[in-house]
Formats: structure tokens, sequence, C-alpha cells
């Protein structure tokens, strides 16, 4: 469980916050989270956008007390107040609650910008609002999300999607390719690969010391031996049993629908799904809005809420900002762990260097 501990307010980590589709709720659930009476006590927020974007949001959400103070680039903020750093100074159109490619193009604009900065270090962590993927086709967007986005930026070989709340962590081998795909894109490699990012995030990022993960089926009943499939026996079990090998505490594979509905699922750190839905479904509906979209494997942290545009709610003021206030709380937390997690290792290196030169002065 991640605890959200007292920060120094001089050391309060720089979290970088994309606006997503501007036809969307991202920005009203951005403000509503951002009006979190603590906020600006354990973190120095910056959303990229325009200030005549946020305003025109804040409007809509009618929270007199937010002040944001704008900015041309984030190399000089503002350390008790909202900073919005202005991507764009043209008028923008809004249509609220529709896909359009003007929402695609100022969603890709904001993220190039945070992006740019996590890499030049400007910002310490990135919390991403939500994109439509019809919009960001329309503005020439070429990549299936932010996921596949960031781990090309960032020079990840791989990356893995994760969603975590106080009391489930749930993460994919496969994620945004059609149902009839999955099958084929399924190989012991491939599953050996996300464990061990899976099994690295929940040391390094989560702080836990052993992490034990369960590994669901591909097929109903884990493939009944071999009646229903035999993907389980042929290419998931033996990457199970590679894992174990490697020293990774991974258990499986079972039966998605018996895991999830006997509450066998508490007894595990981490569970690994085959595929987007069998993951999902039953995070959300454990999770009741609480949770947390986290990109594993890259070198910077990047979380995002749980949820998608909501075109039917926006301009309504009636969206719900509880996901993206845990998305940023999870970012400030997974930042200090990993920071103190690398703190812990270079410290334990250079122990064993000073060892090592004692030993051969002595000989």
């Amino acid at each position: 469980m991640i605890e959200h501990l007292p920060i120094d307010k001089k050391n309060r980590p720089v979290i970088g916050i994309t606006v997503g589709d501007i036809n969307g709720i991202g920005l009203e659930v951005i403000l509503k989270a951002l009006s979190h009476k603590r906020m600006l006590d354990i973190c120095i927020p910056v959303i990229y956008g325009s200030s005549k974007v946020v305003s025109y949001h804040k409007n809509i959400v009618a929270l007199d007390e937010i002040s944001f103070y704008g900015q041309r680039n984030a190399e000089r903020l503002h350390y008790d107040k909202i900073n919005v750093v202005n991507c764009w100074q043209e008028n923008v159109n809004i249509t609220l609650g529709k896909p359009t490619d003007q929402g695609g193009k100022y969603a890709h604009i904001s993220l190039e910008n945070a992006v740019r900065d996590l890499k030049t270090g400007l910002i310490d962590a990135l919390v991403t609002a939500p994109i439509h993927k019809k919009s960001m086709q329309l503005a020439g967007f070429t990549h299936v999300g932010h996921t596949e986005y960031l781990t090309q930026e960032l020079n990840a070989t791989n990356s893995l999607m994760l969603l975590a709340s106080d009391r489930l962590r749930v993460a994919l081998v496969t994620s945004h390719i059609p149902l009839h795909e999955v099958a084929t894109s399924i190989t012991k490699e491939h599953i050996i690969e996300k464990l061990r990012i899976f099994d690295d995030a929940l040391r390094m990022d989560f702080g836990l010391e052993r992490p034990n993960i369960a590994v669901l089926g591909l097929n109903p009943h884990a493939g009944e031996e071999g009646m229903l499939g035999h993907e389980e026996e042929k290419i998931i079990r033996p990457a199970v049993v590679e894992c174990k090998k490697r020293g990774m505490m991974v258990f499986g594979p079972y039966a998605a629908d018996g895991f999830f509905g006997s509450g066998q699922f508490n007894k595990f750190d981490g569970i690994l799904a085959m595929y987007h839905d069998q993951g999902l479904i039953p995070f959300k509906a454990l999770t009741f809005g609480s949770g947390v979209n986290f990109t594993a494997g890259l070198s910077a942290i990047r979380t995002s809420p749980d949820h998608g545009t909501a075109f039917d709610l926006a301009g309504k003021n009636e969206a719900d900002p509880s996901s993206f206030l845990h998305a940023i709380f999870m970012a400030i937390d997974l930042h200090r762990n990993r920071k103190e997690y690398q703190e812990l290792k270079r410290g334990a290196v250079r122990r064993v260097e000073t060892e090592m030169e004692a030993v051969e002065g002595d000989g």
C-alpha cells in the first residue's frame, strides 16, 4: 500500500500535467484535483496548455479560489501557485463533447512539451489527462496512445501498462490491440519480459522487497488442461517456470473468473493479465474510481487516471476528479520511492567499492 507521507515543502516534486483532449473532462478533473487543500504543500503543479483554455474550463467548474500563474516555459516556476506553461498563444475552438482534429492537435502539443521537460529534468514526474484516439488520429498522431508514445520518446525497449490502487495492482501482457490478435501476440518471451518489468516496478517504485505475482491464464478455466486451449501449457506456464528460476516469486496460470470471484487476488502484490479487458474490468469494478494507470519500465514516472475523455460529461461540471487526484498522489509517491531506491542502490555500490579497495590495500 502506498502511503502519502508528509513532504518537506522545500523539496516538493515538480509534477507536469498535460491537458489531454480539451473537448473532454480533462481540465475539469485537473482543476478539481488541484483545488485539494494540501496540493501546494506536497508538489509544484505545472499544467502544459494555455492560460486561455484553462480559464475557459475554470469558468465551467466555478472554482473561484483557484489561481494560476502563466509561464512561457518551466524554467522559472512559481512555487506556491499552479503554473500554466503556455504551449500555444492562439485562440482555440473548443467543441465540448466531440472528437475533433483541434482536440487532438492541442493534446499532442501539450504532451510534446511536457515530455520534452520530463526528459531534461525540468519536471520530476508526469500526469497525463485523457486523450481520444480518434481526435489524435485526425491530428496526425501516429501512436496508439500515451504508453506507446512515451516508450518511444524515453528510449525504452519495452514498457508495461500497470493499473494500481491501494489494494490492487494489475498489469497487462497485451494492451491496445483487437481481441482476435491477443492469442498470436502472446509468447513465452513476451510474458517473461513483462514479468521482469513488473517485478522491477514493484520493488523500485512500490517499495516491495519480495513481491509475489499471480499470472492469469488466457482461456476459460485456464485451458482446462488443454481441453479449452493450449496457451497455458505451451506458453504461459513455461514462462512462469522460467521466471521462478530467475528468482521471481511468480505463480499461475490461474483461471481469471475464479481468481477474482473467490477473492484470491488479495493474496498477491501484483496480477499479470493476458489482455486489456481481462485485467481492467475486474480492476475497475473493485477499485471504485480510485485506480491509476502507471507506465512501468520507463526512465521517468508517468501516471494517468483510469478513465477516458468522457465526452458525455464534458462541460456539465459532473466529472469525478477522484482518479486524477489519486494519479497525482501516486506520481508523487512513486517518484519518492524510486529516488530512495536508487539512492540505496548507489550507497550499496559505494560500500562494495570501498570494501574492495580496503581488501586490495591490505594485499
